[in-house]
């Protein structure tokens, strides 16, 4: 049996589907569906039960069969300013079910996060000392706690741990994350209602505007990555998942028009206060220490993950994967 938390979610919903493509039905969803749309990405699903985050953790340890857990649930709003609410909801949470797995002995695959790099001053290697990095808001604040909890504080180690590093994502079933949806999913929506796409404007001198760079890595790249690691029970760490390239957001821009087999017309606008001096303006994955590791999946470039997600997904009325 696999746990998948955030399992209605954006990325583990797709892990889901991964997993039930490859004959992986004994799956229990761990979420906090509430008032969301978020259980569309359940209905072409298979697996045994869905059970309230809340929930999970009184009776988790009522289930005798457990070899893995996926952890993609997490509160993932770069604007979060709660940050009690996000130690409790993304720290103390994720060490329950460290503790959990430690304990049995079991496989733990948890979200981490590229937030935890900051501005990047420090580079994107995940061979890095962590306790160098500086997050720019308090999500990637509370993802790089828990990664240095494990490197100074962790005692008792599950069988197989690994924390993954996801770079920008971008793929179908984030329909419901209103402004955390990637900007491939909000591109395509200013397209089709206003025809131009809205970029913003530089603020530093370094980057002209559209030509922020970031690494843009497709979601179902990235189950691909997850479903690896259950089969390689050896391999454990923090790892990066990107492309390992990085693409402007005008790239981005004229990939999803291309998509769409439309001229490219941009739009640029002001970046809003509160992003400024919290943005990433250049963004690339390490890929090496995965790869050294014996992964040797592709990642798709931008044009081929927009054009499989636009075509395939947004313009078949948000089809799910």
């Amino acid at each position: 049996m696999i746990i998948v938390t955030g399992g209605a979610g954006f990325i583990g919903s797709c892990v889901i589907r991964t997993l039930n493509d490859a004959g992986i039905e004994d799956i229990v969803i761990v979420d906090n569906v509430a008032d969301t749309n978020k259980w569309m990405n359940m209905r072409n699903k298979k697996y045994l039960e869905y059970v309230h985050k809340s929930e999970f953790l009184k009776k988790m340890s009522l289930y005798k069969d457990i070899t893995a857990v996926i952890h993609m649930g997490a509160q993932s709003s770069t604007t979060e300013k709660r940050f009690d609410y996000l130690w409790k909801n993304n720290f103390e949470y994720t060490k329950a079910l460290w503790d959990f797995c430690a304990e049995r002995r079991i496989s733990f695959i948890y979200a981490s996060s590229a937030a935890t790099y900051g501005n990047g001053a420090k580079g994107f290697d995940d061979y890095l000392d962590i306790d160098c990095l500086q997050p720019l808001n308090a999500y990637g604040y509370s993802k790089q706690l828990f990664d240095l909890w494990v490197k100074r504080q962790a005692k008792v180690f599950p069988a197989q741990y690994v924390g993954l590093k996801f770079f920008n994502v971008y793929g179908p079933n984030e329909y419901f994350k209103c402004n955390m949806a990637s900007m491939v999913f909000h591109g395509y929506n200013q397209i089709k209602n206003l025809g131009t796409i809205k970029l913003f404007k530089s603020d530093v001198p370094e980057y002209q505007n559209g030509n922020q760079l970031r690494d843009f890595v497709y979601v179902k790249d990235i189950c691909n990555v997850i479903c690896w690691l259950l089969k390689n029970k050896h391999v454990s760490g923090l790892f990066n998942v990107g492309t390992g390239y990085a693409q402007s957001f005008r790239d981005l821009a004229e990939a999803i028009f291309h998509a769409l087999d439309m001229k490219t017309n941009i739009t640029y606008i002001d970046m809003p206060n509160e992003l400024k001096g919290k943005y990433q303006y250049y963004t690339k994955a390490e890929m090496d220490k995965l790869r050294n590791e014996g992964y040797q999946g592709n990642f798709r470039n931008l044009d081929a993950g927009v054009t499989d997600y636009v075509q395939n997904y947004l313009e078949k009325d948000f089809e799910i994967y």
